[in-house]
């Protein structure tokens, strides 16, 4: 790798500029003004009056901030999503309901006066997911086979947006990025010319759905599980505007990743995967538990009763979509080293990461492997951080020429 891959790690490049600026401010109320007292007692007036609407300005804030959500009737505000993510403010639910009526018995308002769902039943977060699907991303049709993953579409439609970023060469991964406009968004490449790899699908297919819905990009998606590529072919089928924009390929050989699933004559801009984290089927079984005494706890701090005869369907999850051996990071490990043989057809390589321990290993692996560039993208998504691991094999001038090629 260059050497300039250091500081494009996460903290390396992000808030160092903003800080001259705060200080810079400091120096204009000087202790030196009070000699002239008669011209300077206008001024005092005026900082005097600043101090006191600051301490009354954020509790309003406050305020206003709490009472938004219950304005919407959404859920809540979702903290560090994406600037172009349209759930931010939370889920328009009176919306929603009208997009799916089938969402309506299980909405109510909670202890905040907010309309939400109860997040534990997977009745209600499927029927929420087919809702968004329907109301923000144009599908009509949208289902999973009992006991499979059904997966969060805020965090899944971030995942997609911090990746064209990455496409439109902007900061990936800036803290400061999030602040701003992003002055270079219409950069952001759009349309069927830009083709993306999504690795373990699920019977979801959340990440074509959406990428495609969003971006008009066109995807390539696999599995090692038939019963799930049946069923995002069954997605497809029903809802028209997908044809011919998703193809699916069996992985046949579940110690591969690429092999096989990669043809000669591929070209793929992008290449994405949320890897099963767990290193075997009783982890991922203590993982559920933690989820559900985590819901529970909640929802008896907000005055909720819990039902227990719903704890074994609240997560879903099949082996491959849950755990693997060797965990995290022996997948990582192992999509890392086979990567390489396919540098050249991938303009990127990007995974998510949940444990942030298993960055350094890749970080060490990437330079054996002789990646030229290495970018950690940070997803802030309420008080949850996840990482994308992002990483190419081609020289900034093999990107250049990607670009022309493409548009």
């Amino acid at each position: 790798m260059t050497p300039s891959r250091k500081p494009t790690r996460p903290g390396a490049k992000k808030v160092v500029s903003q800080k001259p600026s705060a200080k810079a401010s400091r120096p204009k109320p000087s202790s030196q003004s009070k000699p002239k007292a008669k011209p300077k007692a206008k001024p005092k007036a005026k900082p005097k009056a600043k101090p006191k609407a600051k301490p009354e300005s954020k509790p309003q804030a406050k305020l206003k901030a709490k009472s938004k959500p219950a304005e919407g009737k959404t859920q809540g505000a979702s903290k560090g999503l994406h600037p172009r993510n349209l759930h931010g403010l939370g889920y328009e639910f009176e919306a929603l309901m009208d997009t799916t009526p089938e969402l309506k018995p299980f909405v109510r308002p909670n202890p905040y006066g907010n309309l939400s769902i109860d997040f534990a039943a997977p009745r209600a977060v499927k029927l929420l997911n087919l809702a968004l699907l329907r109301l923000h991303y144009g599908l009509s049709y949208w289902d999973i086979p009992e006991g499979f993953l059904c997966p969060p579409i805020p965090g899944r439609v971030d995942y997609l947006h911090y990746l064209a970023d990455l496409l439109a060469e902007s900061a990936p991964g800036s803290k400061e990025m999030a602040k701003r406009k992003l002055p270079n968004v219409t950069r952001v490449p759009k349309g069927e010319r830009v083709v993306a790899l999504d690795i373990g699908t699920g019977a979801n297919g959340i990440y074509p759905l959406l990428g495609h819905q969003v971006y008009g990009w066109r995807f390539v998606a696999s599995d090692i599980d038939p019963v799930s590529l049946a069923n995002v072919e069954r997605i497809i089928a029903n809802n028209s505007q997908l044809s011919g924009k998703l193809s699916l390929r069996l992985q046949s050989d579940s110690k591969q990743i690429f092999t096989g699933v990669i043809t000669p004559e591929d070209r793929f801009d992008l290449t994405l995967c949320n890897p099963p984290f767990h290193a075997s089927l009783a982890e991922a079984s203590r993982g559920s538990e933690r989820k559900l005494k985590n819901l529970a706890a909640n929802k008896r701090a907000k005055g909720h009763e819990v039902a227990k005869s719903q704890e074994k369907l609240n997560f879903g999850g099949q082996k491959a979509e849950l755990w693997c051996e060797g965990g995290e990071q022996a997948f990582l490990g192992l999509m890392i080293r086979e990567s390489r043989n396919f540098g050249s057809q991938c303009l990127w390589f990007t995974s998510l990461v949940s444990k942030k321990e298993n960055l350094k290993p890749c970080y060490r692996l990437l330079e054996q492997v002789g990646a030229k560039r290495v970018e950690t993208l940070e997803m802030a998504q309420g008080n949850k951080l996840t990482r994308v691991l992002a990483w190419t094999f081609l020289t900034p001038e093999q990107h250049s020429l990607w670009r022309q090629y493409r548009v």
